[in-house]
């Protein structure tokens, strides 16, 4: 499955620079159009290194809070400054100022679809979840869904991976014995779960193996969704090794 995912990876490094050509092609509107369009536009921050949010629009003015990946910004104003450009926006339900644009990502600007597909392949660990799930939000007609689902599904079942080691090695067999608790439900309460819970995504749980998989919500929309894609033939696969594996299946 990583030779699978790698190969997903390279595939996404190649379309992206004429894919994102295509789109600078496809567009008329000079910079300052497109500056004008994104004010009272809804914004999502997903680079939390670049989201500091400032008193002034500069890079050496106070900063008030750094916003959280995830969160939605309506964009009041544009201003230039330290060789970046900035937003006056609005993050609700306390907080106003400015943000580094670089920072933010929605529909309404030309490139924040390839440009946010560049920072799921460049991310790693736990982020890279959490942006691909961004991502697959942020732009759900995306000529590159497939492969960023198929990818998604392949990031969380490696988690699966880490997080059956982690149950096996953290949750001792005696202590569980005593409790006369079912052994599955520690493994499906089991702590490590909680952030995955919180963005929605479900683990199954195989009693025998006393192993954790990803139930493959990805992957099935992939199939149901681009049945003609390459992408279907490997999601297809997987599902019908998660079904092998599983036979009836418990959820998180």
């Amino acid at each position: 499955m990583r030779k699978t995912t790698t190969l997903t990876l390279l595939l996404l490094f190649l379309f992206l620079p004429s894919y994102a050509q295509k789109r600078r092609t496809a567009s008329s509107k000079p910079r300052t159009a497109t500056r004008a369009s994104e004010i009272g536009k809804t914004a999502v921050v997903i680079d939390e290194r670049l989201s500091v949010l400032r008193k002034d629009p500069s890079l050496f003015s106070e900063s008030v809070h750094r916003i959280q990946r995830g969160r939605a910004v309506r964009i009041q104003d544009v201003k230039e400054a330290d060789g970046v450009t900035f937003y006056k926006v609005t993050v609700p339900p306390k907080y106003y100022g400015w943000v580094q644009a670089d920072a933010v990502f929605g529909a309404y600007r030309e490139d924040d679809e390839a440009r946010l597909a560049k920072l799921v392949v460049a991310s790693n660990g736990f982020e890279k979840i959490e942006i691909t799930k961004q991502f697959l939000a942020l732009y759900p007609r995306s000529d590159l869904r497939p492969g960023i689902l198929l990818l998604y599904g392949d990031l969380i079942e490696e988690a699966a991976l880490k997080l059956t080691k982690d149950a096996n090695s953290r949750l001792k067999r005696d202590e569980m014995n005593a409790s006369g608790a079912p052994l599955h439900s520690y493994f499906l309460n089991f702590n490590m779960l909680d952030r995955y819970r919180k963005e929605g995504i479900i683990f199954l749980f195989e009693p025998k193996a006393r192993a954790y998989h990803y139930d493959g919500a990805a992957w099935s929309e992939i199939v149901q969704s681009f049945p003609k894609s390459s992408e279907a033939v490997e999601a297809k696969k997987r599902l019908d090794a998660l079904a092998a594996r599983m036979g009836t299946a418990s959820s998180s």
